[in-house]
């Protein structure tokens, strides 16, 4: 019982983890990066999809996406999605290449994008830490239920905490990665 509960809080927490990777990859910073693009959605003959699913994203260099669209049709399509995308962006076609330039960042939006990464954070170390909690009420309610002893649970509660401790660590090193890139110039 002990082994599957802290397996399945470990896989949990490697979720959290993961979703912070994500939404932290979708945060601008002055350099390109394909993963910018990932939650643009492009309408494909009446439905919407991601844009990865109609163009090939490409680096041109460390300022520059390149957007190639499999089906002529859908340039101006995807262009139009690029533009009505929330993150400010302008791109512009060239025959059936998009170039979407990433503008350079003001000091006072590097500021204010530190503070969203960190609040997105805080919400994956909370999440963590609410996972530690059910397994902990889990380890309780076993040892009231006598299924466990008093020293494997309190072997498992040590065990809980390390594991806690190692992700929380590891999104604060996340974070800090995040920060020392928007800071870049």
């Amino acid at each position: 019982m002990i082994p599957e509960l802290k397996k399945t809080s470990e896989q949990k927490m490697q979720k959290s983890l993961e979703s912070l990777k994500s939404d932290l990859g979708k945060v601008r910073t002055g350099r390109a990066h394909t993963g910018i693009l990932d939650h643009v959605q492009v309408d494909y003959y009446g439905s919407m999809v991601a844009i990865t699913q109609v163009a090939n994203l490409t680096l041109i260099d460390a300022r520059t996406i390149g957007v190639q669209p499999w089906e002529k049709p859908m340039v101006a399509k995807v262009e139009k999605a690029i533009r009505d995308s929330d993150l400010g962006l302008n791109p512009s076609s060239q025959g059936e290449l998009i170039r979407v330039p990433m503008p350079a960042l003001t000091e006072e939006r590097r500021r204010d994008l530190i503070k969203v990464i960190k609040h997105e954070g805080e919400n994956a170390k909370v999440a963590i830490r609410n996972l530690r909690r059910d397994a902990i009420a889990h380890l309780k309610e076993a040892l009231k239920k006598k299924e466990i002893g008093e020293d494997d649970e309190r072997k498992a509660l040590d065990d809980m905490q390390r594991l806690t401790d190692r992700y929380v660590a590891e999104v604060d090193r996340q974070l800090a990665e995040k920060e020392k890139d928007l800071m870049a110039i």
